[in-house]
């Protein structure tokens, strides 16, 4: 790590990162400088960066939701609207004894993490296909000291949900980027792997896929959480409505954008707070 960086090199490090367009370089030299093992090592880190390198993976660890998540390529990098989707199914649970919840699409398994890290009481699972990922979300639970399983499996198979019964909650950021947004990246997101982004042609894929195939995954009265892309909400509570949910409602993130949707799987008597 460098230690007590010059402001010389400080400002050094910020020019490279603004002569390659990066929006905030000060503060990204900062960040960089606090994790580099020396200056060669910082000034190898910021070229990178200055060429849209995602800083998360060159850092190797970003924080979500105040635990600080291992990344690398293969896998989804948090994000901070995603906290939206953690909150929102906290507070449904609250009142919900040692409620057992399947996180799909789990990717580094930050939302499984921080629903355990906040709830030590629930039965939590994170199940993903890729195995690059996997090894992430594996090895993010051993570094974090959190008792959240992760298991294998396609998320669209049926006969993955079919493992499943008697779940309070399922609570899944999936791929949604529809064809359009794949053809128009940020070129920083084209590090990430496309199976965590690419949604379909109007990236509603999974979402019709999942609800169908994991209603009967959960109890009665269960809770399924997504979160969703912008102008997606009201299209994602249709399928929530034509599956059988009731109590269908949106959350907005901090940007004000409706980024999160949730139901009650038939049957529910109680309207969600």
């Amino acid at each position: 790590m460098v230690s007590l960086p010059s402001p010389d090199f400080l400002r050094e490090l910020a020019e490279t990162l603004r002569a390659g367009g990066i929006d905030d370089p000060e503060l990204e030299a900062q960040w960089i400088v606090q994790d580099a093992r020396d200056e060669a090592h910082a000034r190898e880190i910021t070229q990178r960066r200055a060429n849209h390198e995602p800083l998360q993976y060159l850092l190797g660890k970003w924080e979500f939701y105040g635990l600080e998540v291992l990344v690398g390529a293969g896998v989804l990098i948090p994000r901070a609207d995603t906290e939206t989707l953690v909150e929102s199914v906290l507070c449904r649970l609250r009142n919900k004894p040692s409620p057992v919840i399947a996180d799909l699409c789990t990717g580094s398994g930050c939302i499984a993490l921080a629903l355990k890290s906040q709830r030590p009481d629930a039965d939590v699972t994170g199940i993903e296909k890729q195995a690059a990922a996997m090894k992430y979300a594996d090895a993010n639970a051993v570094r974090l000291k959190l008792d959240v399983q992760f298991s294998a499996g396609d998320v669209l198979d049926a006969e993955t949900a079919a493992r499943f019964r008697g779940l309070d909650c399922i609570v899944c950021n999936p791929p949604y980027l529809t064809a359009a947004d794949m053809a128009a990246l940020q070129t920083e997101v084209t590090y990430e792997p496309e199976t965590a982004l690419a949604g379909g042609e109007d990236g509603l894929d999974f979402y019709r896929a999942i609800t169908a195939v994991w209603k009967d995954s959960l109890c009665a009265d269960g809770l399924l959480a997504y979160e969703v892309g912008a102008h997606q909400a009201d299209a994602v509570a249709a399928i929530l409505r034509e599956n059988g949910f009731t109590d269908v409602e949106t959350v907005r993130d901090l940007n004000g954008i409706e980024r999160v949707v949730l139901g009650r799987k038939t049957g529910s008597s109680e309207h969600l707070p």
